[in-house]
């Protein structure tokens, strides 16, 4: 077994740590996005550098223009580019428009529609499943779609939807067979968001600064042209999504985050002197730096092995609860030992600490809570006992 990345992971990686080292870290002493979006003025040069990085569009495959890489290549780069604070939290354009994975199931035709103008940016989308009770249990969802000749009616509401005050359309994940539900009976239709019918209902105003909102649903006519994949793939596709996601978006970016916590605590524990020694020479900050540094490298081995898994066509779904728990977990543990040994420093603005406590402190609850993870771990391991 060999446990190093391979070399042109690790170029990768150097790159794109000399990127946020020199571009991105020193534009914290200016702009913190704190929920907001990048202003035009300091995202567009950004862009450019990362196009000619040949870092446009990760995700997208080749044949679309995009990058095409793997999930491993991509949570190498989430954890470099999280070590900064300079990055809006939730829409993070630096690489290109946000692009659904889910259209990369459309067939031709939705594809020219909507995947092409994503990808071109001239196309919003945002995606729909979470409910006001059935959040953590997707499964539960009311929000229905009722076939009705070439068109479904959707009725239902969704709840902390991001991005959907500037999106053109909506992935609704809905039910369209009440018996089936969550084996089969659930699909994805792209929704316009200016139909008769769609109603944004409300905004909620996060820990994060970001405003996601709530989507009513009322009579919408939708066209069956506007399913994506066959009805009854729908959960299955949000899921395939959902499962990447947590491994990235919550296990490499939380690594990161930590990684350069870790190294905030380190360096600052060596400069400030208490009773005539610095705080480096005391064994209860040498101890806070030591169970950190263990954390983070189980974090981060687990981090690489699922998306490595995932690239290999495994099945990862419990390995990547697991990532979401173990990553956001430790993350979080060592932001708020950093933040314990600046002491009131730790607390300022000025730092990027906390920030990232409550940036934390948000992805632990989203795309499923460690306490429902740790429910549908237990099930698979107690069902496939032997």
């Amino acid at each position: 077994m060999d446990f190093n990345l391979p070399e042109e992971l690790q170029i990768l990686k150097s790159t794109v740590r000399r990127f946020v080292d020199n571009e991105l870290i020193p534009l914290e002493h200016e702009y913190r996005p704190d929920g907001e979006e990048m202003p035009e003025h300091l995202l567009r040069p950004l862009q450019e550098k990362v196009r000619a990085l040949g870092l446009w569009m990760l995700d997208v495959p080749p044949e679309f223009g995009g990058a095409g890489l793997d999930l491993l290549s991509r949570c190498i780069i989430q954890e470099e580019v999280s070590r900064t604070a300079a990055l809006p939290f939730r829409a993070n354009p630096l690489f290109g428009p946000d692009v659904r994975p889910i259209l990369f199931y459309a067939n031709d035709e939705q594809k020219e529609r909507f995947l092409q103008p994503v990808i071109a940016g001239k196309l919003s989308v945002c995606f729909a499943q979470t409910e006001p009770d059935a959040g953590s249990d997707p499964a539960a969802m009311r929000t229905n779609a009722v076939r009705d000749g070439d068109h479904y009616i959707l009725n239902g509401t969704k709840r902390f939807i991001s991005g959907a005050g500037r999106a053109d359309y909506a992935q609704v994940i809905a039910v369209t067979d009440q018996e089936k539900r969550a084996r089969g009976g659930i699909s994805c239709l792209m929704v316009e968001m200016k139909s008769p019918g769609v109603v944004l209902e409300k905004q909620w105003h996060t820990m994060m600064g970001d405003a996601p909102w709530q989507i009513f649903f009322d009579n919408v006519r939708v066209p069956v042209a506007n399913r994506i994949g066959q009805e009854g793939e729908g959960f299955s596709l949000g899921q395939k999504w959902i499962t990447s996601g947590r491994i990235k978006g919550h296990g490499a970016r939380s690594v990161g985050i930590a990684s350069r916590a870790l190294d905030m605590m380190i360096e600052y524990s060596k400069v400030r002197v208490t009773f005539g020694q610095p705080l480096a020479n005391r064994q209860a900050i040498q101890f806070m730096i030591a169970d950190s540094a263990m954390e983070l490298h189980a974090a981060r081995s687990m981090v690489y092995e699922c998306a490595w898994r995932a690239d290999r066509g495994e099945d990862v779904r419990n390995l990547s609860y697991m990532v979401k728990i173990v990553a956001t977990e430790a993350a979080s543990k060592i932001v708020d030992r950093s933040i314990q040994v600046h002491g009131g420093l730790g607390l300022m603005k000025e730092l990027p600490l906390e920030w990232w406590y409550r940036q934390l402190r948000s992805i632990r609850i989203t795309e499923g809570t460690p306490e429902v993870l740790r429910w549908r771990m237990a099930q698979h391991l107690i069902r496939n006992h032997k």
